[in-house]
């Protein structure tokens, strides 16, 4: 028998498409199981080799476990919101709002071509604003909360206060970086400065020092992965750590939980 993978890959890629099939529905009985792929910057031309070499093995690992009875979620997005499309920008001379578009529309077609069993009713887009409202939102729940090593679970920073103002923070028991003791009437006589200095102690969210890898011709600090030979990946200009002062998050407190 002829095998013609034009259309053979295209009726069955039609067939998954007209019904669905790697749709995930949220009320199965069946076992759970997520399968999350690194989102790709569509900040280039198209895909590079790297990207199918991670994507197949996982998609391999989420069709067998559907295979073995799991409701798999395995979804695709893209990470369209930072320094790489705006890089990609400044190269092409295109706005990033269009050469986004453009290049995810070609990502998603090559993606296609490759046979991956995608939900694409899950498909983010990091730079669009339905996205990142809500990552917007749990920042701010972070910073509008501290985590109570009594109640063991993230409280209001507003009932910290409270806490503050009635009874100093002795009998308090939460995850800080500080552990200094003042009482009630001292925390009234601190100024509004140095009241925000002691709750950044306390909150999920919080400002400190570290060190930094800062590009000053990109005019950003850069990750450890955007980083090769001491300079940028993209575009070759020097690199050089730094103290910074910059947001962290209070993982360790509610890793376990």
């Amino acid at each position: 028998m002829h095998y013609n993978p034009r259309e053979i890959e295209k009726k069955w890629k039609d067939y998954w498409t007209e019904h669905k099939i790697y749709q995930t529905n949220n009320d199965s009985d069946r076992p759970k199981y997520y399968v999350l792929d690194m989102f790709p910057y569509p900040s280039g031309s198209g895909l590079h080799v790297g990207h199918p070499l991670g994507y197949i093995a996982s998609d391999i690992f989420a069709r067998y476990k559907r295979l073995r009875g799991f409701n798999v979620l395995h979804p695709m997005g893209y990470d369209a919101f930072g320094l790489p499309a705006e890089q990609y920008a400044i190269e092409t001379g295109v706005h990033p709002a269009d050469s986004t578009a453009a290049n995810i529309a070609r990502y998603r077609q090559q993606l296609d071509n490759l046979g991956f069993s995608f939900d694409w009713e899950r498909q983010v887009t990091t730079s669009d604003p339905k996205f990142y409202r809500w990552t917007q939102w749990i920042f701010l729940q972070l910073f509008d909360h501290y985590y109570d090593r009594e109640s063991d679970r993230a409280e209001p920073i507003a009932d910290l206060l409270r806490r503050f103002e009635t009874e100093g923070n002795g009998g308090v028991r939460a995850a800080t970086n500080e552990e200094s003791t003042f009482s009630a009437e001292e925390w009234k006589g601190y100024s509004a400065a140095k009241r925000d200095e002691i709750l950044m102690n306390y909150r999920l969210a919080y400002r400190k020092v570290a060190y930094v890898n800062w590009c000053e011709a990109l005019g950003t600090v850069l990750a450890n992965d955007e980083v090769k030979d001491g300079v940028s990946e993209r575009g070759g200009y020097p690199v050089e750590r730094r103290p910074m002062l910059q947001w962290s998050l209070r993982i360790t407190a509610y890793a376990e939980r």
